[in-house]
């Protein structure tokens, strides 16, 4: 288990699964209830957005959102199983095109990586248009200091075709995240729940510089010291470790998620 920094054990460490049944719940498990986290940070618009898992089995097919299902109301039966060429292999609702074109451009480059997010966050969307990554301004800001691309995909246009997938795959490249222009906030992560804090907090820290640069000019936390408070708090067990209490408060307070399997 994993210890706080009084030496306490804490009620939480990562699931082991003894067969890849019980992974594969695990991971349908976790990705619902993320849904219900984005809705309740409000980065559900409309249709738009996408998290996806990889199968622990067929690694070349994802479990995703179905369209155009409300994020508020996903849970683990509705998921849908998709391979790289977009056929629904598990599920009775259609899957976006645009989620099929980035994410499986995304799951087949980073073999490391089981889970993508992408929302149409307000902050996130909003530093995007300005082509430019994030400051060390904050602690948490430090969590993506040197380790988030940034990229285009020709002034926001609809994601709906591959060599648009192909721009954002290059934009997040090896990093836990990229801010695309134009578009908005997408994260990686080897968890569902650590692509999602990434995501969160990426979110948050657009809003820190958005913010702070209307009031006044905010000093930047030196590289030497952004790349110190990155290897403390910007490595995917502590990205798993952070989702966990916004994870507890879903299912406690919105259990149906988890209905199905």
């Amino acid at each position: 288990m994993i210890e706080s920094t009084t030496g306490a054990r804490t009620p939480h460490e990562p699931f082991v699964a003894r067969t890849p049944a019980e992974e594969r719940l695990y991971r349908k498990q976790r990705l619902a209830v993320a849904f219900r986290v984005f809705a309740h940070y409000g980065f559900d618009e409309g249709a738009a957005g996408y998290i996806t898992v990889r199968d622990p089995e067929r690694t070349d097919c994802f479990w995703v959102n179905p369209f155009p299902m409300s994020f508020r109301l996903v849970r683990v039966r509705d998921l849908q199983l998709v391979d790289s060429d977009g056929n629904v292999l598990v599920g009775d609702w259609p899957v976006s095109r645009s989620a099929l074109m980035i994410h499986s451009q995304v799951h087949a480059a980073r073999s490391d990586v089981l889970c993508v997010a992408h929302a149409h966050s307000m902050y996130g969307k909003t530093f995007a248009s300005l082509h430019r990554p994030l400051r060390p301004i904050t602690q948490d800001a430090c969590i993506f200091f040197e380790d988030h691309g940034v990229g285009t995909d020709e002034a926001g246009r609809v994601a709906n075709n591959e060599e648009v997938g192909k721009r954002i795959t290059e934009a997040i490249g090896g990093n836990k995240a990229a801010l695309v222009g134009n578009h908005g906030i997408f994260t990686v992560g080897q968890s569902v729940d650590e692509a999602v804090f990434w995501f969160i907090s990426m979110e948050h820290s657009c809003q820190a510089e958005l913010t702070a640069s209307v009031a006044g000019k905010p000093e930047l936390i030196p590289p030497e010291t952004a790349r110190i408070i990155r290897g403390h708090v910007g490595f995917p067990l502590a990205g798993w470790y952070s989702a966990q209490p916004i994870f507890d408060y879903i299912i406690a307070t919105q259990p149906d998620c988890l209905d199905g399997g």
